[in-house]
């Protein structure tokens, strides 16, 4: 049977980065591993950067949720991996910052595959910062942040870089207050051993919850920016600080004046991460959160 891995956490939390870290310490292992993504959008930019790791089966879900509308695809991507790759060991899936953990479960329970996939557990990663601010967050959607906690086998606090230890400890006390059964790691980067993972779930003698109806028609949207020519890399800054707080996270490929190549740009919680890119990609920007449908880039 191939384990399957469900990687859960809100917008911007480092799922991705966990993701990949996971991937290499897994091809270290010499196992080979397959990839599942759930993009929010129509814009598959987290899968394009997991897309170039060598000899990865990966399959997408864009444009809806894993929990609810795209569980019938969930299905037939899995099936796709499953037939296509028979040498896999095992499955990561990272869902959208908008699903709902166990209804994500719930979506790769198939008669179809059943004696084929062993559901494994769920992995959170929670924004430690974002969860000392919660209340800042709509009602749905602090529902959603709090209930992809409780429904954690393991937690991730991450970014415990940004956060002093005495705030790192309240943190770790009020999420072991919500999910008192998982453990809670903290970390930068999501840097985490899978092996941690795989000894800790594989002790797990808690059963996986099958269904729970929570998490659906929250009021997030994405909307896509296309650049039609460079921007000034500063001002270009000073309007994402000017975003309301309802603007959640945003990924893409940004045009920067006197710069070759579109920037990798990522923004979550307030802030803003650069990378360069050594191939031109489409100049193009997903912006998720709530009310964001007139939001335009003025310059």
């Amino acid at each position: 049977m191939t384990d399957v891995y469900l990687l859960s956490g809100f917008l911007g939390s480092g799922k991705t980065s966990l993701l990949m870290k996971l991937i290499a310490q897994l091809k270290e292992q010499g196992k080979r591993p397959a990839v599942l993504m759930n993009e929010f959008g129509s814009i598959s930019i987290d899968s394009d950067t997991v897309g170039t790791s060598d000899n990865i089966p990966l399959k997408e879900l864009l444009n809806g949720c894993i929990c609810c509308t795209g569980s019938e695809q969930t299905e037939a991507q899995l099936q796709g991996l499953l037939e296509e790759n028979e040498d896999i060991d095992v499955i990561l899936i990272e869902t959208t910052g908008a699903a709902h953990p166990v209804e994500a479960l719930d979506a790769i329970y198939s008669p179809l595959f059943a004696d084929r996939l062993n559901i494994k557990g769920i992995v959170t990663v929670a924004d430690s910062k974002r969860w000392l601010e919660r209340e800042k967050l709509s009602p749905q959607i602090r529902s959603l942040f709090m209930e992809q906690i409780r429904h954690a086998h393991i937690i991730l606090a991450n970014k415990s870089d940004l956060l002093t230890d005495s705030s790192m400890a309240t943190v770790t006390m009020e999420i072991s207050n919500l999910n008192e059964h998982a453990p809670i790691i903290q970390t930068k980067n999501a840097d985490v051993s899978f092996s941690f993972i795989e000894e800790t779930l594989g002790k797990m003698d808690k059963p996986l919850e099958k269904s729970i109806l929570s998490g659906r028609n929250l009021p997030l949207s994405s909307k896509l920016l296309v650049f039609n020519s460079p921007v000034d890399k500063e001002q270009f800054e000073d309007w994402v600080k000017s975003l309301p707080d309802t603007v959640y996270r945003m990924k893409g490929y940004v045009p920067v004046k006197d710069i070759k190549n579109p920037y990798l740009f990522q923004y979550a919680y307030g802030m803003v991460n650069w990378l360069p890119e050594y191939v031109k990609m489409e100049p193009r920007l997903v912006v998720i959160g709530e009310g964001i449908g007139q939001l335009t880039y003025p310059y």
